[in-house]
């Protein structure tokens, strides 16, 4: 599996001519390594002296994060699996109309598949930073800056994950797919962008 693999491998693959794993990948490891760093914050502040009323909060938010962190890890092997499958889909026989015709369904329904794994990850990415700026007011303050860095690196994961989706969208047939789907990216994208920039603000007023 891509996830258990060292490091320096999944980067050489990534800097390889091969298409997979490629940006798709890299915004789930992006978004992986944001939930991994709430959880730091969090482990980092349970247990502490000073930190004994937040407790619960952060026990909470440690557990939504590792949740996200495995939805994440899942999902940079699902976008290699995603972009297989459609690249399977178009090198599909033509030769009669029905062979035409079934390339075609297999490419429409791949091309959604490869729309929807990027989406997801865009939104659990979106529930990352939720989650940093919920850490951020009330994490130990000793290592708080790791929850800006959260928030920020789930915001590029996001970000980079739309890019995905818009790069799909435009050769998907269903137009009302795309519609919805383009609709819950702006949704995403739009609270994503007022909760990072509360988060950043929140730990650079703690930073002092």
């Amino acid at each position: 599996m891509i996830a258990e693999q060292p490091l320096q491998r999944f980067l050489d693959d990534l800097a390889s001519a091969d298409p997979t794993p490629g940006g798709g990948s890299a915004a789930a490891v992006m978004g992986a390594m944001a939930a991994a760093l709430v959880s730091m914050v969090c482990r980092l502040t349970i247990g502490r002296k000073d930190y004994e009323e937040v407790q619960p909060q952060m026990q909470r938010i440690l557990e939504e994060a590792e949740t996200l962190r495995q939805r994440l890890t899942a999902m940079i092997a699902q976008d290699v699996q995603a972009f297989d499958t459609l690249m399977a889909a178009y090198k599909l026989p033509r030769a009669s109309e029905a062979e035409k015709l079934a390339r075609t369904d297999a490419i429409q329904q791949a091309l959604k598949q490869a729309t929807d794994v990027p989406l997801e990850c865009a939104e659990a990415c979106a529930q990352v930073v939720g989650l940093a700026l919920r850490a951020a007011p009330i994490g130990n303050r000793a290592v708080i800056s790791d929850a800006g860095v959260a928030s920020e690196a789930a915001r590029a994961a996001l970000r980079s994950a739309a890019l995905n989706v818009h790069i799909n969208a435009p050769s998907i047939r269903d137009a009302a797919f795309v519609a919805s789907r383009r609709e819950r990216l702006e949704r995403t994208l739009a609270s994503c962008a007022i909760a990072s920039d509360k988060a950043y603000e929140t730990v650079l007023g703690r930073l002092g």
